[in-house]
């Protein structure tokens, strides 16, 4: 099993200093999706939910939620952030809304977890934006996709 990095000799829990590691690029992607009955899906693409525009308002939900991520998960580094893509499909297979991030920075540590963070509030807003028609929806498969750059090198889930 690999050391966990966060804990100290002790099993103390600290932040990481990365102040040593070089600037390097890092992407990272993840995806979730929310399942809800058809008629709600339909609901959100024709753009009649009461509360608005389903789909613009969980794209900017993610981008906030991945630029405070360090706000939120304790021990994460505050990271200045070059680009984060929120990009939010319907899918009738399921029926419900497929979300997918993708985040970048050059710097010193991962984006792994601005990329899980923007994809679970995305599912979030997307939540709240429709609780009113479809209380029983369910957000689901949230997860790392693929990993790129750092000392561990890629990573990319296999399917």
């Amino acid at each position: 099993m690999t050391q966990l990095t966060h804990l100290s000799a002790a099993g103390d829990a600290h932040m990481v200093d990365v102040s040593a590691k070089a600037d390097t690029k890092r992407v990272a992607r993840a995806r979730g999706r929310v399942v809800m009955t058809a008629e709600t899906l339909a609901l959100a693409i024709a753009g009649e939910a009461k509360k608005g525009d389903v789909f613009g308002v969980a794209r900017i939900a993610g981008i906030m939620a991945a630029k405070r991520t360090s706000d939120l998960i304790p021990l994460c580094h505050p990271l200045p952030l070059s680009s984060v893509s929120v990009e939010i499909t319907p899918d009738e297979s399921l029926p419900g809304l497929r979300v997918e991030v993708e985040t970048r920075v050059t710097g010193k540590t991962g984006v792994e977890m601005e990329a899980l963070t923007a994809a679970s509030v995305a599912c979030l807003a997307i939540y709240d934006m429709l609780k009113a028609a479809d209380r029983a929806m369910r957000i689901e498969g949230v997860e790392l996709v693929s990993k790129e750059g750092g000392k561990s090198g890629d990573w990319r889930r296999e399917d």
